[in-house]
């Protein structure tokens, strides 16, 4: 009676061993590049609200609270990070509420980012000076159309900002930018 056991031989050989660990840390190596190629390359995509809103930002990035902006004084226009980036004014209302409406910081000649000048209570680009109303419409050119406007809201101290598609207040048309 044998009652030794038998060895079998081995399912890999030491070259289908060697084979297998290289080819895994290629395709490791391989998917940690795309996966960062990936992330740098594809853009975060922007948590929004209904009718496309999203959270008015600092320059950095974070989000900024409604009572930071309404702390300043009526009358006063803060600059915000909103739709895709794009630099958006907020104007803080004589009620310490803000305004419904706010409005782009690229002026329609050639796209300059302007200030705006509380003495004279306008919106003035410096590149080829054309002026703007505070509701940012055209009081001197060479500008050809009003400012870009979007709708704001305030909710749990959290500003929202989404386009405006509909009929344009100040000219009561439809809106060039749609």
């Amino acid at each position: 009676m044998d009652t030794s056991l038998q060895i079998e031989s081995p399912s890999l050989s030491r070259r289908q061993l060697l084979n297998f660990i290289t080819g895994a840390t290629v395709a490791a190596t391989a998917g940690s590049a795309l996966y960062v190629a990936g992330k740098f390359f594809i853009p975060p995509v922007e948590k929004t609200g209904a009718g496309g809103a999203i959270v008015a930002k600092d320059i950095l990035g974070n989000p900024i609270p409604a009572t930071q902006i309404l702390a300043e004084e009526p009358g006063s226009r803060a600059l915000v990070a909103g739709v895709g980036g794009e630099p958006t004014y907020l104007i803080v209302k004589e009620d310490h509420t803000l305004d419904s409406i706010g409005i782009l910081d690229n002026c329609t000649h050639l796209g300059c980012t302007f200030p705006w000048n509380p003495n004279d209570q306008q919106f003035q680009c410096p590149c080829h000076g054309s002026r703007y109303a505070p509701d940012g419409t055209v009081v001197r050119g060479p500008a050809p159309l009003p400012l870009k406007i979007f709708h704001i809201a305030v909710i749990d101290n959290s500003i929202l900002i989404s386009p405006w598609t509909e009929t344009d207040p100040r000219t009561g048309e439809k809106p060039w930018w749609v």
